[in-house]
């Protein structure tokens, strides 16, 4: 499998997505949004599930968007707040209620987990971050692709700028789920994700 072969969706919902993610996120986050979304993708596909593509697409490029100040919520989890978001995107787009409401479970799903028996798109999205933050479930994915994934969509200064943004959310709100990711080393798992260690190649050192 390569990146080719994956559902890349085109739909104005899509694109938007994919704008709205540009405009606000830095480099190494649009980054990690779209790797999410492929390796998200490469387990639906390997899997053989009836996924959503474009619910899927948007939720992944969006899930973390309540990180930036300009979407930071005083009070509430960002994965929340990042949901809430979401939900006004796609009225925006035009979706139905119910798919609102999906995407919106998604993005929350993304940090606290789901059943997938109920939320496919949801578990994918919690598969495929943790790979991406803490180098989770590793053997998963193929190697190639990875390599492939990561002269794509680089890693840049993920580590550091993630670890920041989940530093001050835990600061500000202490039993949110980025408080508790930081309390039980979130820090170190990003710095020891073998994906930074991945060289050209293509082998892990």
């Amino acid at each position: 499998m390569r990146l080719a072969d994956l559902p890349l969706p085109t739909t104005p919902a899509a694109t938007l997505a994919d704008e709205v993610l540009h405009r606000f996120s830095p480099p190494a986050l649009v980054n990690h949004c779209h790797r999410a979304y492929r390796l998200a993708a490469v387990l639906a596909l390997q899997d053989g599930l009836d996924v959503d593509w474009e619910l899927l697409y948007v939720s992944a490029l969006l899930h973390d968007l309540a990180l930036e100040p300009e979407f930071d919520n005083h009070a509430l989890p960002f994965e929340q707040a990042g949901g809430h978001l979401a939900w006004v995107f796609a009225a925006g787009a035009g979706w139905t209620v119910e798919r609102r409401d999906h995407a919106a479970a998604v993005i929350v799903a993304h940090m606290v987990g789901t059943d997938p028996a109920v939320d496919a798109e949801g578990n994918l999205l919690d598969l495929a971050t943790g790979l991406d933050i803490s180098g989770r479930n590793l053997e998963r994915w193929p190697e190639p692709l990875l390599v492939e994934l990561l002269a794509q969509f680089p890693r840049l200064d993920l580590a550091e700028r993630f670890a920041a943004c989940f530093r001050d959310q835990a600061e500000r709100k202490p039993d949110s789920s980025a408080g508790q990711a930081v309390r039980s080393g979130l820090t170190d798992r990003l710095a020891a994700n073998p994906l930074q260690a991945l060289d050209g190649q293509g082998r892990y050192r």
